[in-house]
């Protein structure tokens, strides 16, 4: 760590929009999810919980883009690493963007926008918690192949600055991890005790 910290500049700008970024998108969605879950105040805007849901997933999914491109213009604002920039080190970058984007993609699939977006703060549940692919061979396939991406990103570009942001990538994504989950074991555990009530 004290390496990498030899190469970035923690006061440069684009390193700075960053990781604001980084910190604010999960922030933001647990927010809004939280208040809406207390409120339904989107639904009522909206005239429907999956309307309200789908404008927060687009809402979600430009903030991403927007700290992906904050991400990259930071790496590419800082020096590369020469000990990353060799062939061996590119594919391992490349084989690394490949897994996360199944765990991404193969995420996304098996909850749909909605349950990848929050529905259960709406109201959307699930039948059942999802165990197929991905979740059967790791817990929080999105956040970890998210994580794997910008990982990956970051070896491709040689970039000490990626590796420092894709390790506070992860930092936030534990802490959203531990905001997040008993959260919504809340949500089904209330939708379990009302199905009880109504038998």
């Amino acid at each position: 760590m004290t390496r990498l910290l030899g190469y970035v500049d923690l006061s440069e700008p684009h390193f700075v929009a960053a990781v604001l970024a980084i910190v604010f998108n999960p922030l933001f969605w647990n927010v809004v999810a939280r208040w809406e879950h207390k409120t339904r105040k989107l639904s009522k805007a909206f005239g429907s919980p999956r309307l309200a849901c789908y404008t927060l997933g687009g809402a979600i999914l430009l903030l991403n883009i927007l700290r992906s491109h904050c991400f990259t213009q930071a790496m590419l604002s800082q020096p590369r690493m020469q000990s990353l920039d060799n062939p061996a080190a590119y594919h391992v970058g490349l084989a690394l963007l490949g897994v996360g984007g199944v765990f991404v993609f193969s995420s996304f699939l098996a909850l749909g926008f909605t349950g990848t977006f929050l529905g259960d703060y709406f109201g959307i549940l699930k039948e059942a918690r999802v165990t197929m692919f991905p979740f059967s061979v790791l817990d929080n396939p999105m956040y970890w192949g998210s994580t794997a991406i910008y990982l990956g990103w970051a070896i491709v570009h040689a970039s000490p600055t990626g590796l420092l942001l894709t390790a506070v990538v992860a930092l936030i994504y534990m802490v959203a991890i531990l905001y997040e989950e008993p959260f919504t074991a809340e949500i089904y555990q209330q939708k379990a005790s009302q199905a009880c009530k109504r038998s």
